[in-house]
């Protein structure tokens, strides 16, 4: 998202808003796949980017363009994750499924069934920078920073968020990598940051060498699981406005994983890092004159999950025999939602879910 803009919600204006890890099978139990998914297409009342049949979200008004800045395409994309607050094993180890799910399987007996977290991550891929790299399909998990003292306090504000990378990277044997890495602040359910719930659920920009001494991109995402889980992990749950006390109103969905705030926080987190890849350092790929308040590849498709998203539908998704929604497989039989982002290639909101 958008310096400016970050991760706007669905409900407030159009635009809302990987040392390697390894575990072992047996750490966790494996989800139960269905070889025959059941699709739907709940009905829940997102505005539609376009009245398009065939792909949605395309329209001949977004006029995205590239402005010859870099995009992540060193390999691999080296994610360094801070967990800032209290976050359980199993909630770190589904986020970090999420992040190990995207690149491709070293061998066909290990890949995910399709579709797959590294077929969406393939639209991704398809941007370039001006000598003609594309955005890496490799993302590794290459630190991880544990920040459960709270170093800046149970409130963050956008600049206080680059106080905790610098206090991050000023703790051996965490590192700064200026070159290849990107970083991932996580912050706990019980964390509040500026405006988050109100106008964002996640943001990505970069620090300044004032505050950390390196210019390096990052992105901030927050568990809205206790705080706003009817607005940043939507539409897990849905606000009261809308029905989500009950009544005729429409059903959240089930989340995959039975994590309604680590759920959505990996749709955001799948949001903020392809706009991350495609625009690290707010130059690169986004629609719009104005840099900062850039118009990127998932702000087109906020909203959209499958075939026939718009109109007041997220599109066609799958569930699982406990009912549970997702769009997308992973390693280790995880499943996930995420959205969809935009296509260079189609000139349109894509997914590897698509039926058309």
């Amino acid at each position: 998202m958008s310096p400016a803009r970050l991760f706007f919600l669905p409900l407030l204006i159009p635009a809302l808003l990987c040392a390697f890890y390894s575990a072992d099978a047996s750490d966790q139990q494996l989800q139960t796949l269905s070889t025959k998914p059941q699709y739907f297409n709940p009905k829940l009342p997102l505005r539609p980017l376009s009245s398009s049949k065939r792909f949605e979200g395309s329209s001949d008004l977004v006029q995205l363009r590239y402005h010859m800045g870099p995009v992540l395409s060193s390999a691999p994309i080296n994610v360094y994750l801070i967990w800032y607050g209290r976050w359980s094993a199993p909630h770190q180890l589904l986020i970090k499924d999420f992040l190990l799910s995207i690149s491709p399987a070293a061998s066909r007996r290990a890949s995910p069934l399709s579709p797959s977290v590294s077929e969406w991550w393939r639209t991704v891929s398809l941007y370039t920078d001006q000598t003609g790299a594309n955005v890496s399909r490799s993302v590794v998990i290459a630190g991880e920073h544990h920040d459960t003292a709270y170093s800046q306090g149970t409130h963050l504000t956008r600049l206080t968020v680059q106080d905790v990378i610098a206090s991050a990277v000023r703790s051996a044997p965490f590192q700064v990598d200026h070159k290849n890495g990107i970083y991932l602040i996580l912050t706990s359910e019980d964390v509040t940051v500026q405006d988050f719930c109100r106008a964002v659920c996640g943001f990505h920009y970069f620090t300044f060498p004032s505050k950390v001494g390196y210019t390096l991109p990052y992105a901030w995402v927050g568990n809205s699981g206790k705080q706003c889980p009817e607005v940043c992990a939507y539409p897990f749950a849905i606000p009261s406005y809308m029905g989500g006390g009950g009544g005729s109103g429409p059903k959240p969905l089930t989340p995959p994983n039975g994590e309604v705030g680590v759920d959505g926080m990996i749709s955001v987190i799948g949001h903020e890092l392809a706009e991350l890849a495609t625009n690290p350092l707010v130059n690169a790929w986004y629609a719009g004159e104005d840099p900062t308040a850039p118009t990127e590849i998932g702000d087109l498709c906020e909203g959209l999950y499958g075939t026939g998203g718009g109109g007041g539908f997220i599109g066609q998704v799958m569930r699982d025999r406990s009912g549970r929604s997702f769009n997308v497989n992973g390693r280790r039989g995880r499943r996930f939602l995420v959205q969809w982002v935009w296509s260079p290639v189609l000139k349109a909101c894509a997914g590897p879910n698509a039926l058309d």
